[in-house]
């Protein structure tokens, strides 16, 4: 070995295959003098065990463990701790494996000498090796990090079900006995001692037996406990949160509580700790070193217990708790003044940032007054206070030491806010603010003062900062928008005292913004109203999120006493913002002061501040009944300031003509394009209310004439043109006349449909439309087009469709023209899909056969081109976006045909579409024909067209299979193919394709039990070109879809739609599912299996009464049958 160690660890790597190498892999553990030979034998003995385990001997079985254990203890004092390890951890794993098998005295034998071991009864190097075992043997029975085994899931859930129960508890008091045992010795010691090892190994096993995933509560009974889930994979899933910081509850159960709560062992954990900080207060390392770390994060682990663990006590018990906790840590984080002086003299910020963790957890697993009332045990002043200030000296260093790097500020804030949000955020819209003390408004207010300082300066030192060295400073709003939202929350709990402050910044910052006019540079000063801006949007107004956003509940429940509008403090906030957008009217103020980020920052607030304020719904009907008559007024008095009746209407002009500047007056600044057109014009036309007054403004004639009729507007992008055009069409539902909505609509699109109608009747149009300009038009009034097609209602459904029907003719003249101009030939399609799904639901007989023989010609005219069609070698090289562009047309065309689909399932029309010839299910037969040939399984695998496919696949499967038997072959085979690789795919695809198989086999059961032929040819065996016999499509499935559910991971969501698919085929193909229950039963060599899958399977088609008939009752026998099915045996079918 020594001579030629390369040739020595190939042969002991063979032995990782040779049939029971355990003598050999033996001798090399005791007599090798290489490392790595040692850890390559310990590895051999596993994976040979593993592999042989049910041939074994129980007595080898044992031996095996034995022997890895012993052999780890006895070279304990060894230098490569790496190989004592892993022989450790062989061990761990082999306990695993034999874990049902082993009798529980068995076990307890095993775990006496592992005991013996851990409280060191056999040295300090020893005792380290046992605890490192431990360590091992919690990770092979954790699932998220046990070892594959092949072995049935049900096997590891049973082991983990018996591990957390019986042994999880024991280990922890080991492991705390183990440290508590040498704590004394550690803190008398003056120099480095290798008890120090022994007790971070044993803290270190504590905090990972507390981060178990606790699920079983030994004190409950058994049939309250969790039935073991056999569709997951067995690894956990954190519930996601929205936190910048995880935050983890612990949860053991009651059974832990003399363990964890009132044994006192907290009490040591904290005096140990403290003892050792004391000891070591000069030593600045000390606070890095493991011991330490692992200290702390145990006590920070202790601030996340909840649930049962705590008596039924209105809380006290965890009151106690925490406030222990909290007496223990406080001189970690207080004074908050002189910690952060020691950070900035070189203290490690590690423990300041654990107590800013143990401020989350406990503001986590409480309420806000509780929180509030923890410290004023042991303190003149509540936690809120100390949060506050802690979070100050946060603030203070960041503004101080600003710097691209992230900083323990940074970290320390983000925890902090997010202790903050966590308080809060119940409050906001629930719970009267009233509820947070006095000395906690105090509190929040004297923060955000100095929260909005620190952006001010931030912003203002950005001003004239590099590009580069100011991106988090130049951050969009959008990047912005999770840190402000937290800042609003704590200026919300003291409004009464924030929204005076703001005022009075925005008054100072354009004071001074009109004192240095034309003779000092604004640019800072400018920024700081950017900032201000941003702040203030947050702190007023809550995010548009599909509904009209009510006034904060902390707004609405201050200034109670305030019975004018104008002399309320919201009032004179939004006032003075809103003659400061006024200014930017005129020409020499906009040149002066509002540059386009500024600019972006007035849209953006005028945006989300006009979705709650800006003529607000009349609520005194709905809340008439209402006894809080005080509160009412003060709402009245709040909102009347821009209601209908009031200053709304004069406000809202303002808002159009400041609008119209942001378009017109800075050309290419598409950020503040995309701010005006999808965010503050879009919001004023949600509300109809809004949009009567809108009609009435000569500022929204304008508008409308400007883009009807000038080229100004066309400096937009494509993507604003749309957006402006369904603006402008939505607003016609402000109009009381249906009439004089069509003619609103007609004015707005009439010089869309003649310009292109005039171009395509050009004699010289091929040569004409391939010049830059003319191809730029015709996009742009594409995009129009498309958002006025996009903006159908039935108010304005006529007038659309006379718009489309104009242009029939010229799309396919100019689909001809553009034929290799895939960005004009996409815009194209995208208008028709848009019209054709605003429009077929509407339209008469006659009417919709014009559409669908458009349609037709369309995709007829688009596949004759050979548009999009690429071949597989082709497809699969693909990878840039810019090549995945190609395949947009392709998802357009779907989408059109499924909007035709729809006018089967929603049609107005006054006669059937049969009158007039049209078949809908004949024409997206016809369609699939024309498009599927186009669509490869590798342009299956981008998801947005995969998803696009498989709906109208589905839905066409489902309503009308039996048009399947009118397919060739060719497109039979593709579609069939189509349907197996979806079942490969997503939930939401697989659930589409089970759909669609249901479909296809209840089809054709119901037509075989009618003496029909079904899918006839389709659904038998045939013969392949090369002699090789293949199953017909519904075996195909009937294999695939048991495989799957029997053996792969899944939602348990899919097993409904799984069952509908499944009881049809098992009907059509019962002789084969007889064949594969017998295989599968034979499969297994455990007898007990056997008689359990054979059982499973009689009661899968036998029980609750479940007859041969495809109604709606029988399905929902079959979905109880299948769900019992699989639990019962997915669990020992599945190998992990």
């Amino acid at each position: 070995m020594h001579m030629n160690p390369a040739a020595a660890e190939g042969t002991i790597l063979s032995l990782s295959q040779s049939p029971r190498p355990y003598q050999a892999c033996k001798y090399i553990l005791e007599n090798s003098q290489l490392a790595n030979a040692r850890f390559q034998a310990a590895g051999a003995i596993r994976d040979a065990a593993l592999r042989e385990w049910v041939s074994l001997e129980i007595d080898d079985k044992r031996g095996l463990i034995s022997f890895c254990f012993h052999s780890a203890i006895q070279y304990a004092s060894s230098p490569e701790g790496y190989v004592q390890a892993k022989v450790a951890s062989v061990a761990a794993q082999l306990i695993k494996r034999g874990w049902i098998e082993f009798s529980a005295a068995q076990k307890e034998t095993f775990f006496l000498e592992v005991r013996q071991a851990v409280v060191g009864s056999h040295g300090l190097d020893v005792q380290f090796i046992g605890l490192n075992f431990l360590e091992s043997l919690v990770s092979e029975f954790s699932p998220s990090t046990s070892t594959a085994m092949a072995l049935p899931s049900e096997f590891h859930e049973q082991c983990r079900v018996s591990f957390e129960l019986e042994y999880l508890k024991m280990f922890y008091c080991w492991a705390q006995d183990a440290a508590v045992s040498i704590s004394n010795k550690i803190i008398e010691s003056d120099s480095a001692i290798p008890e120090v090892k022994v007790c971070t190994a044993a803290l270190r096993l504590m905090l990972q037996i507390l981060n178990w995933d606790f699920k079983y509560d030994a004190n409950m009974p058994d049939n309250a406990k969790r039935a073991i889930d056999v569709f997951s994979g067995g690894v956990r899933d954190d519930v996601s949160s929205s936190k910048r910081t995880e935050c983890n509850l612990v949860q053991p159960g009651s059974s832990w509580r003399g363990i964890l709560v009132s044994s006192g062992h907290i009490g040591w954990l904290l005096s140990f700790y403290g003892a050792l900080r004391q000891k070591f207060s000069c030593e600045e390392y000390w606070l890095d070193c493991p011991l330490a770390v692992f200290a702390r994060k145990l006590i920070v682990q202790f601030c996340s217990l909840s649930g049962t663990i705590f008596p039924s006590d209105d809380g006290n018990s965890q009151k106690q708790h925490l406030l222990h906790l909290l007496s223990g840590i406080i001189p970690w984080i207080d004074p908050p003044g002189a910690v952060s002086k020691s950070m900035e003299n070189g203290k490690s910020e590690s423990e300041l940032l654990d107590g800013c963790r143990v401020l989350l957890y406990m503001a986590t697993v409480t309420t806000l007054l509780v929180f509030d009332e923890l410290l004023k045990s042991i303190r003149p002043y509540g936690t809120l206070s100390l949060l506050s200030a802690l979070m100050c000296e946060v603030i203070k260093d960041l503004m101080v030491n600003h710097t691209e790097e992230e900083t323990w500020s940074w970290v320390a804030r983000d925890i902090l806010l997010d202790t903050w949000t966590t308080l809060l955020m119940p409050l906001d819209g629930s719970i009267s603010h009233a509820f947070i003390p006095s000395e906690g408004i105090s509190a929040a207010s004297h923060l955000f003062a100095l929260i909005v300082e620190s952006e001010l300066r931030a912003a203002s030192a950005s001003a004239f900062s590099d590009e580069n060295e100011a991106d988090y400073l130049q951050a969009s709003v959008a990047a912005m928008d999770e840190r402000l939202s937290s800042y609003a929350l704590i200026a919300r709990a003291a409004i009464n005292v924030t929204v005076p402050l703001l005022t009075r910044l925005f008054s100072e910052k354009l004071a001074r913004l009109h004192q240095g006019r034309g003779f000092s540079d604004p640019t800072q000063t400018l920024e700081e109203l950017y900032s201000l801006l941003l702040i203030t949007g947050h702190v007023l107004a809550d995010e548009v999120q599909g509904e009209t956003p009510l006034v904060p509940d902390a707004i609405q429940t201050q200034f109670m006493d305030v019975t004018e509008t104008d002399e309320h403090p919201v009032v004179i906030l939004c006032g003075s913002i809103i003659k400061f957008a006024e200014q930017s009217l005129n020409p020499e103020m906009r040149a002066s002061f509002f540059s386009p980020r500024l600019m972006e920052a007035v849209v953006w607030f005028l945006a989300r501040w006009s979705a709650t304020y800006l003529m607000p719904p009349d609520e005194s009907k709905e809340n008439a009944s209402s006894d809080n008559h005080k509160a009412k007024h003060h709402q009245k008095v709040l909102l009347n300031f821009c209601g209908e009746d009031n200053q709304g209407k004069a406000v809202l002009d303002l808002i159009i003509r400041i609008l119209m500047v942001a378009l017109i007056s800075y050309p290419g600044e598409r950020d503040l394009q995309a701010l005006t057109c999808h965010e503050l014009l879009h919001g004023l036309v949600r509300r109809k209310n809004v949009c009567a007054h809108l009609l009435e403004l000569e500022s929204w004639r304008e508008l409308a004439n400007a883009f009807a009729s000038e080229r100004t507007l066309f400096s937009l992008n494509a993507a604003h043109q749309r957006s402006l055009a369904q603006t402008l069409v939505l607003s016609a539902s402000g109009m009381k006349i249906p009439e004089a909505s069509s003619q609103y609509v007609r004015n707005l699109t009439n010089h869309m449909t003649a310009y292109l109608v005039e171009l395509s009747s050009r004699s010289d149009l091929k040569h004409v439309a391939e010049q830059p300009d003319i191809i730029l038009f015709v996009s742009c009034l594409l995009e129009r087009l498309r958002g006025a097609a996009s903006a159908t209602e039935p108010r304005s459904q006529r007038a659309i469709y006379e718009m489309g029907y104009s242009v029939l003719n010229p799309l396919l003249t100019f689909m001809e023209v553009y034929k290799h101009e895939s960005t004009v030939v996409y815009l194209l399609l995208r208008f028709v899909v848009d019209w054709v799904d605003g429009q077929i639901s509407y339209l008469e007989a006659r009417e919709t056969a014009t559409v669908v023989e458009f349609c037709m010609r369309l995709l007829q005219l688009y596949s004759s081109h050979n548009i999009g069609k690429i071949s597989l070698s082709i497809s699969s090289s693909l990878r840039s976006e810019a090549d995945t562009e190609r395949y947009k047309d392709l998802r357009a065309l779907l989408q059109l045909l499924a909007s035709l689909c729809s006018k089967d399932l929603v049609d107005f029309s006054s006669e059937p579409i049969e009158a007039h010839g049209t078949n809908i299910c004949q024409v997206i037969y016809m369609g699939l024909h024309i498009v599927t040939p186009l669509i490869s399984l590798d342009l299956l695998k981008y998801p947005k067209l995969c998803l696009d496919y498989f709906s109208l696949l589905s839905h066409m499967l489902e309503v009308y299979p039996e048009m399947v038997t009118q397919l060739n072959r060719e497109a039979f085979v593709h579609i069939i193919a189509s349907l197996d690789f979806g079942l490969c795919q997503d939930a939401e695809v697989i659930d589409l394709c089970l759909r669609a198989v249901k479909g296809l086999a209840s089809f054709h059961y119901k037509q075989k039990c009618a003496g029909k032929v079904g899918l006839g040819h389709h659904a038998s065996g045939y013969k392949d070109h090369t002699g090789n016999f293949q199953e017909g499509i519904l075996s195909q499935f009937l294999r695939s879809l048991l495989q799957f559910l029997l053996f792969q991971d899944y939602s348990t969501d899919l097993v409904g739609s799984a069952a509908d698919a499944l009881l049809p085929l098992i009907l059509s193909e019962q002789s084969l599912y007889q064949k594969l229950g017998s295989e599968l039963i034979k499969s297994q060599s455990d007898p007990a299996f056997r008689t359990r899958l054979t059982n499973a399977l009689q009661s899968l088609t036998n029980s609750n009464n479940l007859s041969s008939t495809l109604d709606r009752p029988n399905y929902q026998k079959f979905r109880k049958n299948l769900h019992n099915f699989l639990t019962e045996v997915r669990g020992f079918l599945r190998k992990i």
